[in-house]
């Protein structure tokens, strides 16, 4: 669910500042923030902020296209490896189909 266009974006504080000072003095360095929630507005566009992913900071540079998603969006949390095919291939050879149990004759 969207959120209410009548509380307007999140935007963590010390953000806001830090980024209006840098806008204020014409700077551009890297902004490290935890703020994975804030969203990316147009006073954003041009700097760079080390997005925390929950291991490391995340480099992302912000565009116009960017406005209005959040600064999480950019730093996946979760590494993908991929699904190699080799490994399913070998997976199916490893496991054989299960024999039928031999059958017990009674006395």
């Amino acid at each position: 669910m969207a959120r209410s266009v009548k509380k307007g974006p999140f935007i963590q504080e010390a953000l806001m500042k830090k980024v209006q000072g840098m806008n204020a003095r014409s700077e551009k360095k890297v902004v490290k923030t935890w703020s994975r929630a804030s969203t990316v507005l147009p006073d954003f566009v041009g700097h760079t902020f080390a997005v925390h992913n929950g291991n490391k900071f995340i480099p992302v540079y912000v565009t116009e296209n960017m406005v209005g998603h959040k600064l999480g969006e950019f730093a996946p949390t979760r590494l993908f490896r991929g699904h190699t095919a080799a490994g399913k291939a070998a997976d199916a050879k490893a496991k054989p189909a299960p024999a039928a149990a031999p059958a017990k004759g009674g006395k």
